[in-house]
């Protein structure tokens, strides 16, 4: 199930946080409660991914996507993370959960968010997400301009690039398993 009355406490608390530069990092801190392990009896993998929005939709918040987006009736949507879990999170661990934005190329935007704990990164994500109107994609630089921010992305990271361009070789749609029969 869905984490509405912990998405509503969050857009609550940053209701009125100041607002942020386009690349700087909003920092959010979380609990694992029990309803969000696997059968492990530590933070599931599934559940991180949900946990990620938590920090997400503050941090576009933040930086004034969301009422952009509202405004022009533009939709946003995620299309592809790669996660790497590293350190455990168990029942009632509290986490700090860091969210930012590297930028952007000609579809899409690109985002990092990390859980930490005690000062150790216990997992990091790298995310492509996409504007939408009714014709499709919204060119990622059309975001910042209808904002009326005159602002560049920077170059993205040579390991975002490194996956970008990996995921460019993945075919889509997905060719069957040549090992079932």
């Amino acid at each position: 199930m869905y984490p509405i009355f912990r998405m509503a406490k969050e857009i609550a608390i940053h209701w009125h946080a100041k607002p942020l530069g386009f690349f700087e990092t909003h920092v959010s801190h979380h609990i694992c409660w029990p309803w969000d392990l696997d059968f492990w009896m530590e933070l599931n993998n599934g559940r991180t991914l949900t946990m990620f929005d938590l920090g997400r939709v503050p941090h576009s918040m933040r930086i004034g996507i969301i009422g952009l987006v509202r405004k022009k009736g533009w939709g946003m949507a995620v299309a592809g993370v790669s996660v790497r879990y590293r350190k455990r999170v168990r029942a009632f661990h509290k986490v700090e959960m860091r969210t930012s934005l590297l930028g952007w190329d000609e579809r899409f935007v690109y985002m990092e968010q990390s859980l930490w704990r005690k000062g150790q990164c216990t997992g990091h994500m790298l995310l492509r997400a996409a504007v939408t109107d009714k014709n499709g994609l919204v060119a990622p630089e059309r975001v910042p301009e209808a904002m009326g921010i005159q602002i560049e992305s920077p170059p993205l990271p040579s390991w975002a690039k490194a996956w970008i361009d990996a995921e460019a070789t993945r075919p889509w749609p997905p060719e069957p398993n040549p090992h079932d029969s």
